[in-house]
């Protein structure tokens, strides 16, 4: 079979869990960023944030029957587990039942934004007739990598860092304004009224890098004079032995300026905008 007929798609298992209970949706909607009692897609992708609006998790929901199926696509599975555990009450008419594994595996390229495919969700012994029924070429590890970077897909430990918030991460879209109540809900209005953001994520590639690798300095900077701080390095993957490609959160006021920023890690950095951030 010729390898290029192969679509090439992103496997990964993840832990997951389930919501019961006829409050079920109502539960997620005051925690989540989206409008679980108003959604006509199947599965919803959501943010879960602090009260102060910084991200902690990318949640997929996936509808079974009555039950929500709750995948934790970035973030720490344990923190919130317990964190629905501890705030369901007695009147609560919500449990959580069946933790377990499950394989995803959605299409990826470098055309359309990873929200716009739809997942299947299979358990692990039916993955190997599945890829070979379907023609499916599974990204290696070092290559989801990459593609999850010209994705801009926020990581736990990278961009999910305790400091950044979904509108700098170009998650936008993910986020009810509309609705009410919500985790973060006060502090996402706020920035929303702002119009503006200090600072989004961008998309970088060092074409020479520089014989820095395991420095620690992570800053960005307008030009080689390293005068300006436009930025810091947030996460990078190796392509090849004279490419790199990362993420990096860059201040707004200096897009456009010029596109030789520089990093005393990488050398000189080329960014654009990831297909699959949106932005207010």
């Amino acid at each position: 079979m010729d390898k290029q007929l192969l679509k090439t798609v992103w496997l990964e298992k993840f832990q997951i869990f389930f919501l019961d209970g006829i409050d079920n949706k109502k539960f997620l909607n005051g925690i989540t960023t989206s409008n679980m009692l108003q959604v006509n897609v199947d599965p919803v992708k959501t943010c879960w944030l602090t009260p102060k609006g910084v991200l902690k998790s990318l949640i997929e929901i996936h509808y079974i029957d009555n039950q929500l199926l709750i995948l934790i696509l970035e973030g720490n599975f344990n923190e919130i587990r317990n964190y629905f555990e501890n705030v369901i009450f007695p009147v609560d008419k919500v449990k959580i039942s069946t933790i377990k594994t499950t394989v995803r595996i959605q299409e990826a390229n470098d055309i359309y934004s990873w929200r716009d495919y739809n997942p299947i969700l299979l358990n692990e012994n039916d993955c190997d007739e599945y890829i070979l029924k379907n023609s499916l070429k599974v990204l290696n590890q070092n290559d989801l990598n990459i593609w999850k970077i010209k994705q801009a897909i926020p990581r736990k430990d990278f961009e999910i860092n305790g400091v950044n918030n979904p509108l700098e991460l170009g998650l936008s879209d993910l986020i009810d304004f509309q609705k009410g109540c919500f985790l973060g809900q006060e502090i996402m209005a706020r920035l929303k009224n702002l119009a503006s953001l200090k600072q989004e994520i961008r998309v970088w590639k060092s074409y020479n890098p520089i014989n820095n690798i395991y420095s620690r300095d992570e800053k960005v900077y307008l030009d080689n004079k390293k005068n300006k701080i436009v930025g810091y390095i947030t996460s990078f993957a190796k392509i090849n032995e004279k490419e790199f490609i990362g993420l990096a959160m860059v201040k707004k006021n200096y897009f456009g300026e010029n596109n030789n920023y520089f990093s005393y890690k990488f050398g000189f950095l080329k960014l654009n905008q990831s297909i699959g951030s949106i932005f207010l």
